[in-house]
Protein backbone atom coordinates (compact mmCIF):
# COMPACT_ATOMS: atom_id res chain seq x y z
CA UNK A 1 0.00 0.00 0.00
CA UNK A 2 1.39 3.42 -1.00
CA UNK A 3 0.97 5.99 1.77
CA UNK A 4 1.24 9.78 1.64
CA UNK A 5 4.63 11.06 2.84
CA UNK A 6 3.31 12.18 6.24
CA UNK A 7 2.63 8.55 7.24
CA UNK A 8 4.87 5.47 7.28
CA UNK A 9 3.94 1.88 8.09
CA UNK A 10 5.88 0.31 10.96
CA UNK A 11 6.49 -3.34 11.80
CA UNK A 12 3.45 -4.76 13.61
CA UNK A 13 3.47 -4.58 17.41
CA UNK A 14 3.63 -7.79 19.46
CA UNK A 15 0.53 -9.94 18.95
CA UNK A 16 -2.01 -9.73 21.74
CA UNK A 17 -4.87 -11.82 20.37
CA UNK A 18 -4.55 -14.68 17.84
CA UNK A 19 -6.69 -14.38 14.73
CA UNK A 20 -6.61 -10.59 14.64
CA UNK A 21 -4.70 -8.26 12.32
CA UNK A 22 -2.90 -5.23 13.77
CA UNK A 23 -1.27 -2.51 11.67
CA UNK A 24 0.63 0.46 13.04
CA UNK A 25 2.16 3.55 11.46
CA UNK A 26 4.08 6.65 12.44
CA UNK A 27 2.93 10.05 11.21
CA UNK A 28 4.04 13.68 11.20
CA UNK A 29 1.25 16.30 11.10
CA UNK A 30 3.72 18.89 9.79
CA UNK A 31 4.01 16.91 6.54
CA UNK A 32 0.27 16.48 6.02
CA UNK A 33 -1.22 18.14 2.91
CA UNK A 34 -4.91 18.75 2.32
CA UNK A 35 -4.85 16.66 -0.86
CA UNK A 36 -3.64 13.62 1.09
CA UNK A 37 -7.26 12.82 2.00
CA UNK A 38 -8.37 12.98 -1.63
CA UNK A 39 -5.45 10.89 -2.89
CA UNK A 40 -6.04 8.33 -0.14
CA UNK A 41 -9.79 8.09 -0.77
CA UNK A 42 -10.57 9.01 2.85
CA UNK A 43 -13.27 11.60 3.62
CA UNK A 44 -11.67 14.65 5.27
CA UNK A 45 -12.36 15.77 8.83
CA UNK A 46 -12.37 19.22 10.35
CA UNK A 47 -9.79 20.28 12.88
CA UNK A 48 -6.17 21.25 13.30
CA UNK A 49 -3.41 19.41 11.43
CA UNK A 50 -2.78 17.07 14.36
CA UNK A 51 -6.39 15.86 14.45
CA UNK A 52 -6.52 15.51 10.67
CA UNK A 53 -3.24 13.54 10.62
CA UNK A 54 -4.38 11.25 13.43
CA UNK A 55 -7.66 10.53 11.68
CA UNK A 56 -6.12 9.85 8.28
CA UNK A 57 -3.28 7.71 9.66
CA UNK A 58 -5.76 5.66 11.71
CA UNK A 59 -8.00 5.05 8.69
CA UNK A 60 -5.04 4.06 6.54
CA UNK A 61 -3.99 1.55 9.19
CA UNK A 62 -7.55 0.22 9.29
CA UNK A 63 -7.65 -0.15 5.51
CA UNK A 64 -4.42 -2.14 5.51
CA UNK A 65 -5.55 -4.31 8.43
CA UNK A 66 -8.82 -5.12 6.63
CA UNK A 67 -6.87 -5.97 3.50
CA UNK A 68 -4.72 -8.40 5.48
CA UNK A 69 -7.80 -9.93 7.10
CA UNK A 70 -10.15 -10.34 4.14
CA UNK A 71 -8.32 -9.20 1.00
CA UNK A 72 -10.36 -6.01 0.49
CA UNK A 73 -9.03 -2.48 0.95
CA UNK A 74 -12.13 -1.10 2.67
CA UNK A 75 -12.58 1.72 5.15
CA UNK A 76 -14.75 1.89 8.24
CA UNK A 77 -17.44 4.54 8.00
CA UNK A 78 -18.42 6.83 10.89
CA UNK A 79 -21.91 6.92 12.35
CA UNK A 80 -23.61 10.02 13.80
CA UNK A 81 -21.88 9.31 17.12
CA UNK A 82 -18.45 9.26 15.49
CA UNK A 83 -18.14 5.52 16.11
CA UNK A 84 -16.41 3.52 13.34
CA UNK A 85 -18.81 1.27 11.40
CA UNK A 86 -16.82 -1.71 10.17
CA UNK A 87 -17.51 -3.60 6.94
CA UNK A 88 -20.00 -6.46 7.18
CA UNK A 89 -18.48 -9.48 8.85
CA UNK A 90 -15.68 -7.58 10.58
CA UNK A 91 -15.08 -5.74 13.84
CA UNK A 92 -12.22 -3.52 14.86
CA UNK A 93 -10.82 -0.55 16.70
CA UNK A 94 -8.47 2.38 16.01
CA UNK A 95 -6.15 4.35 18.27
CA UNK A 96 -3.78 7.24 17.63
CA UNK A 97 -1.61 9.71 19.44
CA UNK A 98 1.99 10.69 20.17
CA UNK A 99 2.92 10.31 16.51
CA UNK A 100 1.58 6.79 16.03
CA UNK A 101 -1.63 5.19 14.83
CA UNK A 102 -2.77 1.60 15.17
CA UNK A 103 -5.76 -0.39 13.94
CA UNK A 104 -6.97 -3.83 14.99
CA UNK A 105 -9.48 -5.94 13.06
CA UNK A 106 -10.98 -9.41 13.32
CA UNK A 107 -13.91 -11.38 11.99
CA UNK A 108 -17.23 -10.68 13.70
CA UNK A 109 -17.83 -14.41 13.90
CA UNK A 110 -14.93 -14.52 16.37
CA UNK A 111 -15.56 -11.39 18.45
CA UNK A 112 -18.56 -9.24 19.36
CA UNK A 113 -16.48 -6.17 20.11
CA UNK A 114 -12.85 -5.03 20.22
CA UNK A 115 -11.16 -2.01 21.75
CA UNK A 116 -7.53 -1.03 21.32
CA UNK A 117 -5.48 1.83 22.76
CA UNK A 118 -1.89 2.97 22.28
CA UNK A 119 -0.24 5.29 24.80
CA UNK A 120 3.18 6.62 25.61
CA UNK A 121 4.20 5.77 29.17
CA UNK A 122 3.32 8.74 31.38
CA UNK A 123 6.02 10.64 33.22
CA UNK A 124 6.04 10.22 36.98
CA UNK A 125 4.92 13.83 37.42
CA UNK A 126 2.00 13.59 35.00
CA UNK A 127 0.92 10.22 36.40
CA UNK A 128 0.80 11.68 39.91
CA UNK A 129 -1.36 14.57 38.66
CA UNK A 130 -3.80 12.39 36.72
CA UNK A 131 -4.07 9.40 39.05
CA UNK A 132 -7.14 10.60 40.94
CA UNK A 133 -9.05 11.19 37.71
CA UNK A 134 -8.31 7.72 36.35
CA UNK A 135 -7.96 5.33 39.30
CA UNK A 136 -10.73 4.43 41.72
CA UNK A 137 -10.08 4.61 45.46
CA UNK A 138 -9.48 0.85 45.50
CA UNK A 139 -7.05 1.08 42.57
CA UNK A 140 -5.16 3.87 44.33
CA UNK A 141 -4.90 1.77 47.49
CA UNK A 142 -3.55 -1.20 45.52
CA UNK A 143 -0.92 1.01 43.89
CA UNK A 144 0.15 2.80 47.07
CA UNK A 145 3.32 0.73 47.59
CA UNK A 146 4.63 1.06 44.02
CA UNK A 147 7.72 3.10 43.22
CA UNK A 148 7.11 6.35 41.29
CA UNK A 149 8.12 4.73 37.97
CA UNK A 150 6.00 1.64 38.65
CA UNK A 151 3.11 3.90 39.66
CA UNK A 152 3.42 5.84 36.38
CA UNK A 153 3.21 2.59 34.42
CA UNK A 154 0.19 1.48 36.48
CA UNK A 155 -1.64 4.76 35.81
CA UNK A 156 -0.80 4.48 32.10
CA UNK A 157 -1.99 0.87 32.02
CA UNK A 158 -5.22 1.66 33.85
CA UNK A 159 -5.95 4.61 31.58
CA UNK A 160 -5.20 2.60 28.44
CA UNK A 161 -7.25 -0.46 29.38
CA UNK A 162 -10.22 1.68 30.37
CA UNK A 163 -9.96 3.48 27.02
CA UNK A 164 -9.93 0.09 25.29
CA UNK A 165 -12.92 -1.01 27.37
CA UNK A 166 -14.90 2.04 26.28
CA UNK A 167 -14.02 1.55 22.61
CA UNK A 168 -15.05 -2.09 22.75
CA UNK A 169 -18.25 -1.72 24.79
CA UNK A 170 -19.71 1.64 23.84
CA UNK A 171 -20.71 0.61 20.28
CA UNK A 172 -22.65 -2.27 21.84
CA UNK A 173 -24.34 -0.53 24.80
CA UNK A 174 -24.55 3.10 23.56
CA UNK A 175 -24.29 4.27 27.16
CA UNK A 176 -21.55 6.69 28.21
CA UNK A 177 -19.37 5.54 31.08
CA UNK A 178 -16.22 6.90 32.65
CA UNK A 179 -12.92 6.00 34.29
CA UNK A 180 -14.42 5.44 37.76
CA UNK A 181 -17.13 3.15 36.36
CA UNK A 182 -14.73 0.23 35.91
CA UNK A 183 -11.87 -1.20 37.96
CA UNK A 184 -8.66 -2.86 36.84
CA UNK A 185 -8.20 -6.34 38.29
CA UNK A 186 -4.90 -8.19 38.76
CA UNK A 187 -2.64 -7.18 35.87
CA UNK A 188 0.11 -9.78 35.63
CA UNK A 189 3.54 -10.27 34.12
CA UNK A 190 2.13 -12.18 31.13
CA UNK A 191 0.21 -9.13 29.86
CA UNK A 192 -3.23 -10.19 31.02
CA UNK A 193 -5.73 -8.39 33.20
CA UNK A 194 -9.46 -7.98 33.63
CA UNK A 195 -11.79 -5.04 34.14
CA UNK A 196 -14.76 -5.15 36.49
CA UNK A 197 -17.77 -2.95 35.80
CA UNK A 198 -18.95 -0.88 38.78
CA UNK A 199 -22.23 0.17 37.12
CA UNK A 200 -25.02 -1.50 35.15
CA UNK A 201 -24.47 -0.86 31.45
CA UNK A 202 -26.71 -3.45 29.77
CA UNK A 203 -28.51 -6.69 30.66
CA UNK A 204 -25.47 -8.51 29.27
CA UNK A 205 -23.05 -6.38 31.32
CA UNK A 206 -24.45 -5.60 34.77
CA UNK A 207 -22.46 -4.38 37.77
CA UNK A 208 -19.73 -6.88 38.63
CA UNK A 209 -19.24 -8.15 35.07
CA UNK A 210 -15.61 -8.71 34.16
CA UNK A 211 -14.06 -8.41 30.72
CA UNK A 212 -10.61 -9.64 29.69
CA UNK A 213 -7.81 -7.25 28.84
CA UNK A 214 -4.40 -7.74 27.28
CA UNK A 215 -1.39 -5.43 27.17
CA UNK A 216 2.22 -5.17 26.06
CA UNK A 217 4.92 -2.53 26.45
CA UNK A 218 7.27 -1.82 23.55
CA UNK A 219 9.36 1.10 22.23
CA UNK A 220 8.24 3.33 25.11
CA UNK A 221 4.57 2.73 24.26
CA UNK A 222 1.91 0.67 25.95
CA UNK A 223 -0.61 -1.16 23.76
CA UNK A 224 -3.79 -2.49 25.35
CA UNK A 225 -6.73 -4.50 24.08
CA UNK A 226 -10.14 -5.50 25.40
CA UNK A 227 -11.88 -8.33 23.55
CA UNK A 228 -15.59 -9.04 23.98
CA UNK A 229 -16.63 -12.57 23.13
CA UNK A 230 -19.79 -13.47 21.21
Amino acid sequence: MTLPPFCQLLPPPPELLPGTRVVQASFDPAQLHSEDFLHSGVPPVNGVAKRQAEHLAGRLCAREALHQLCGQRELPRRDSDGVPVWPVGTVGSISHGAGRAVALVARRADWRGLGIDLEQILSTERAARLAGEILTVTELERAAELTPSEFAKRVTLTFSLKESLFKGLYPLVRERFYFHDAELQAPDATGRASLKLLIDLHPDWPTGSTLPGYFVEFDGYLLSLVAIAN
